[in-house]
């Protein structure tokens, strides 16, 4: 079986990744809307696309297959009706698109358009206005209130690490925690079932996204091909880790032998586990020391057979550095903290994403310009050519950094 996806480490040399270059979706993002939509700040889209399209250009250069969503969706749609309408259908539904006359005049308008067209409006949302209902048509006819939107936008869009996430040779659907954000999570769902550089050849899909508990990528790390991290947070509930756990330990293919689990607060400084902890190099680690440091609990899920069994064991009050020598086999873990010693520095920096570095190959890990202690740090341990920093001044108002931004496809 053809590897469409194959990701068992968070250094191995990145080959192909997944992207999402911002659109108009940012340009719906208002100072009253902007918390619901769970973003920080009003961004301006020119110089978002700017700083995007040169993290996409500094992968390239890197020799890196850089895949775009609304690429890869519109072509999944394409290759059958029931692939598009059933797309539009799930869009519709999840968008609380209810009533009898206007749903059907919804559904019979976007069926008529390009696929291209459909994913524009999934992504960027629809008004009432561009709809053509009129003023006050969306309260009248929809039951929202003031809200200008009959189907709303996805500006975390460009965070393409949370929907769904590689692992091994296989993929997890999310199921996001906030219902702003679990309607991205469709995206993969199509991509997966008809695109034809993955229907057939995904070995299994670790998750559902129509399961209850919820659970994002953000706080999965392929640490190596027998072993995960997954966090506890904001965003991803101990349930969700379980029935991810009981699905790949009953997966025969899967080398996965442990899940080490570590609780993080929940909170939105810290909403996945790779916003305080990545992977920089085979024996090296990027953290938060605030959090990372002093975890308030751990564990790990081991293996016991093919039918999803496992056993949990207690970690807590054992020193990380001393749990990843344990469990990836190391003589020694490095580890670099963010911000370095200085507390103001490193509280500043973790805020914007200084942890959150996408390593594209053991020792080259690409991160934003705005955390100049923590870069100085990485630029000690790897080497000035081997630090790529990109410009940050719009991408980091989501609140995300490099790793956010791009889910890996395929890595040696």
């Amino acid at each position: 079986m053809s590897k469409a996806i194959n990701v068992k480490s968070e250094v191995g040399r990145l080959d192909k990744v997944l992207l999402h270059r911002p659109g108009s979706e940012l340009e719906r993002i208002t100072p009253d809307n902007r918390e619901d939509m769970l973003v920080e700040d009003v961004l301006f889209l020119t110089n978002a696309r700017k700083e995007h399209d040169a993290f996409a250009k500094t992968l390239q250069e890197r020799g890196i297959e850089v895949v775009y969503l609304a690429e890869l969706t519109a072509s999944a749609l394409a290759t059958s009706d029931d692939a598009k309408f059933g797309f539009i259908d799930d869009l519709i539904n999840q968008s609380g698109v209810f009533e009898g006359k206007y749903r059907g005049e919804l559904v019979e308008h976007m069926h008529n358009l390009a696929c291209g067209e459909v994913i524009d409006i999934a992504m960027a949302g629809l008004t009432v206005e561009e709809f053509g209902f009129g003023a006050g048509g969306l309260s009248r006819h929809m039951g929202r209130g003031e809200s200008p939107f009959i189907i709303h936008p996805m500006p975390n869009l460009y965070f393409t690490r949370d929907p769904f996430c590689s692992i091994g040779n296989g993929v997890a659907i999310s199921h996001m925690w906030s219902q702003v954000r679990n309607r991205e999570t469709i995206f993969g769902k199509y991509i997966f079932a008809h695109h034809p550089d993955f229907v057939g050849q995904v070995d299994f899909n670790y998750y559902e996204r129509h399961w209850s508990s919820y659970i994002e990528g953000g706080d999965i790390l392929n640490l190596s091909p027998k072993v995960l991290a997954i966090g506890i947070s904001q965003r991803t509930s101990a349930d969700a880790i379980e029935l991810l756990a009981k699905k790949i330990f009953s997966d025969a293919n899967a080398e996965i032998r442990h899940i080490l689990v570590f609780e993080i607060p929940k909170q939105r400084k810290c909403m996945h586990l790779d916003t305080v902890f990545t992977m920089i190099d085979k024996n090296k680690f990027l953290l938060y020391e605030n959090i990372m440091e002093n975890l308030r609990h751990a564990w790990v899920l081991g293996k016991k057979s093919n039918h999803g069994d496992f056993e949990v064991q207690d970690l807590t009050g054992k020193p990380l550095k001393k749990i990843l020598e344990d469990y990836l086999g190391l003589d020694e873990a490095i580890i670099i903290r963010c911000g370095g010693n200085n507390p103001i520095a490193a509280d500043r920096e973790q805020w914007n994403d200084a942890a959150n570095t996408l390593a594209l190959a053991p020792g080259v890990v690409v991160t934003y310009d705005r955390n100049p202690v923590t870069n100085a740090l990485l630029r000690e341990s790897l080497g000035d050519d081997n630090v790529l920093e990109i410009a940050s001044g719009e991408l980091s108002r989501g609140r995300g950094g490099p790793r956010c931004m791009s889910m890996p496809l395929i890595r040696r």
